[in-house]
């Protein structure tokens, strides 16, 4: 009975590290590997051009793959929930960010963490939605930055992943590009991972050769710092030459990370949760403004749900904001307060005039 008992649990043992061998192997050979660069198409029709001289609203916005809202934990920041919304309630958190969005009445819209068919966020097309909210006059680019038939961990696992950062523009885009930024993970981890890039929009500005260069980022978050180094390298080196191209440069979006030249002591950090890292400014050379608006924290742990909770209890960042070339004045930045109801990220809103 014994020599059975012993048989038996040896073929269940082969029969899982088989199942497990088929499902990495099959996760690797549909592995998503974008290019370097892959151009990205432009939809819609904008109702603007841009000149020099004019002024340019704008805003980003984290918006949390419409399944982080108030109600949310998450079990990569300490809590325990991996499927946190349903259907409901993300098309609820989607209809309040695309209301809040068309009322910002935004030249620029730069959005984060937006799911287009995916488990974790009961597959509604949320960037429809947002697109069908902002109507006529808008003309958008989509990029993946995490794209996964299925993601195998953890317990319940996330499925599939088809999210990415999306870019809205009143004024017309010569051109999108989705460039990649390097992967910090390696096998067999990199397979269902984020594979983070920049989304770089061209906006010609009326008689002039000059270019308004949009730079869409969402920066790595759970590394061991040096991929956010690299990542943040990159960005440099494309924003330094788009600059000594003679273009207005914007890039905006979840760095995952601060700025060092920003006063933080408001938010202290907590060692027990998850920290960002911190951008040093001077790294990027001179002619460059890098804006994050300390008043209002841009984004809220996810250790605990935000609802009910006391607000003293959770970490808070400022993570979220913008780098502009010195050819724009800027007017003014402000995070604004929607008390994380709908995503752990507050939208960050810019004012800028381009230079004549």
């Amino acid at each position: 009975m014994l020599r059975k008992i012993v048989k038996f649990i040896g073929i269940l043992a082969a029969i899982l590290v088989l199942l497990v061998i088929l499902l990495f192997g099959s996760l690797t050979i549909l592995e998503y590997k974008p290019a370097p660069e892959e151009p990205c198409a432009v939809a819609g029709s904008a109702s603007q051009s841009l000149r020099s001289g004019d002024s340019i609203d704008m805003v980003i916005w984290n918006v949390g793959y419409g399944a982080l809202g108030d109600n949310a934990d998450f079990f990569m920041d300490g809590g325990s929930s991996v499927y946190t919304a349903d259907k409901t309630r993300v098309t609820e958190n989607i209809t309040a960010i695309s209301d809040w969005l068309k009322a910002s009445d935004s030249d620029l819209i730069l959005l984060q963490e937006l799911d287009r068919n995916s488990s974790r966020s009961r597959h509604v097309a949320e960037n429809d939605m947002i697109e069908d909210a902002l109507g006529d006059g808008y003309v958008s680019s989509f990029a993946n930055n995490y794209k996964a038939v299925f993601v195998p961990y953890p317990l319940p696992p996330i499925g599939k992943v088809d999210s990415g950062i999306e870019t809205f523009s009143r004024y017309g885009i010569d051109s999108s590009v989705r460039i990649s930024l390097p992967c910090p993970f390696s096998w067999p981890i990199r397979v269902a991972n984020l594979k983070r890039c920049l989304l770089v929009s061209r906006i010609p500005v009326e008689g002039t050769d000059k270019a308004l260069v949009v730079v869409n980022l969402h920066l790595e978050a759970y590394d061991d710092g040096q991929g956010k180094i690299a990542q943040t390298e990159q960005l440099a080196q494309l924003l330094n030459e788009e600059r000594e191209k003679g273009n207005y440069v914007i890039a905006g979006g979840d760095f995952n990370q601060m700025f060092s030249n920003i006063d933080t002591t408001k938010y202290p950090a907590d060692p027990s949760k998850w920290l960002p890292g911190i951008i040093e400014t001077d790294h990027f050379g001179s002619g460059w403004t890098h804006l994050m608006d300390a008043a209002v924290p841009t984004c809220r742990s996810l250790d605990q749900a935000y609802a009910g909770a006391d607000p003293e209890t959770f970490q808070y960042y400022l993570i979220d904001g913008f780098i502009v070339s010195a050819n724009l004045t800027v007017k003014d930045c402000s995070t604004q307060d929607l008390g994380f109801v709908h995503s752990d990220h507050n939208p960050v809103k810019l004012t800028v005039q381009l230079n004549k």
